[in-house]
């Protein structure tokens, strides 16, 4: 039985109107077997955290790591089954390589889950998962298949049909999928439930659970995209997040009204035209003053693991607390990937994925991952 005691860190704990404290925190089998103030175990390997932050394991809520590999001269993008608008059926486990080195750049700067997505290639891309970032098994390392149905709209499908001149080559054509697919597989699963006789089709079959609310759609949209996927996400009663988001702050009211999650970012990305016009940091702040759960996210490896710290970050100098950023990399992804009863906070319980940190991610320049624990192993330490 394997336990690790770690005291007078500054816990942090993520749980709802629980200040930060110090205290200890105890690791058993995988889990974190206690929480309070002076805790004593003789059988535990003691770590002392004072001076240190010691937090749940970071949460990435939208990579692509081991799907796009950048990591040779040639690259690969397993990400992208570009055979068909509707691919729903795909299941990313099968194109990661859990070798790829962003894996464990993940873990040694106290990334311990991620959610990794196909796309955004097409319109319904695939199945993506929550997975731990240490291991060498994908299926090992994954806690939640599917935890989301993603789906794309605006420029990345428009690119894709639009070199071959075929549907979906506009925003209309996108959007023209989007309902379609949507009330193709609301029949298929009307006829499925009264005993109607239909032809098995695997891409409608992995929509259904999205349409009974079992898990929620991952919509890749930005600017007036966003009010597409509203509308339709409403019209079926989808549970959903918008994903990147940029340009959000012209649609706050609607997001609000709308009950979704945000899953902003790459904050780091550049201006450009198009897609990446409003990159309008703003509005994670203003998104969570009005209480809708927000993530921060990477796109990892569009841009790279470690770049998450500068995400929160940017947020914090465009006025978020920086006690509330750090709800955007743990327990607000946690919920929205439908994992938070196992990870994003400390409580009694829960996975051990734990991590000590030297100053405040998000404030301090200097802030650092010193240690970080996956299901209780010491996975990362510090030289």
């Amino acid at each position: 039985m394997k336990e690790t005691l770690i005291k007078n860190g500054m816990l942090c704990t993520m749980v709802d109107n629980e200040a930060t404290f110090e205290g200890d925190i105890l690791l058993r089998d995988g889990k974190i077997a206690e929480i309070g103030k002076s805790l004593s175990c003789e059988a535990a390997e003691i770590i002392d955290a004072k001076g240190l932050y010691v937090m749940p394991g970071l949460i990435d809520a939208h990579t692509h790591i081991g799907v796009f590999d950048f990591n040779d001269s040639v690259g690969v993008d397993d990400a992208n089954e570009m055979t068909s608008p509707n691919t729903a059926a795909v299941d990313v486990r099968y194109g990661v390589n859990p070798l790829a080195r962003e894996f464990k750049v993940s873990y040694e700067h106290g990334i311990t889950t991620l959610l990794i997505t196909p796309g955004s290639g097409n319109v319904f891309c695939g199945q993506a998962i929550a997975a731990k970032s240490y291991g060498t098994n994908i299926f090992d390392m994954t806690i939640k298949a599917p935890c989301a149905v993603k789906i794309a709209l605006g420029g990345n499908p428009k690119g894709t049909y639009g070199s071959r001149s075929t549907l979906p080559m506009t925003r209309m054509g996108v959007a023209h999928v989007l309902w379609d697919t949507f009330e193709k597989a609301k029949t298929y699963m009307e006829n499925k439930e009264s005993g109607k006789e239909q032809e098995y089709d695997a891409n409608l079959e992995a929509i259904v659970p999205a349409l009974k609310g079992d898990v929620p759609c991952k919509i890749h949209c930005t600017q007036y995209d966003m009010i597409t996927a509203i509308e339709v996400a409403n019209e079926y009663n989808l549970k959903f997040s918008l994903e990147h988001a940029w340009g959000a702050t012209d649609y706050i009211d609607e997001i609000v009204e709308s009950g979704c999650g945000i899953c902003y970012g790459p904050i780091a990305t550049y201006r450009a035209p198009g897609e990446r016009r409003k990159v309008d940091i703003e509005s994670v702040k203003m998104l969570d003053d009005k209480g809708v759960n927000v993530a921060i996210i990477t796109d990892s490896p569009i841009l790279s693991e470690e770049s998450l710290y500068h995400h929160v970050g940017e947020a914090v100098r465009e006025g978020l607390d920086y006690q509330r950023a750090w709800k955007m990399v743990t327990i607000n992804p946690a919920k929205m990937m439908g994992v938070d009863e196992r990870v994003g906070s400390l409580e009694k319980g829960k996975d051990a994925d734990v991590i000590l940190v030297k100053g405040r991610l998000g404030l301090d320049t200097d802030a650092k991952v010193l240690y970080t624990f996956v299901d209780g192993k010491l996975v990362y330490k510090t030289s």
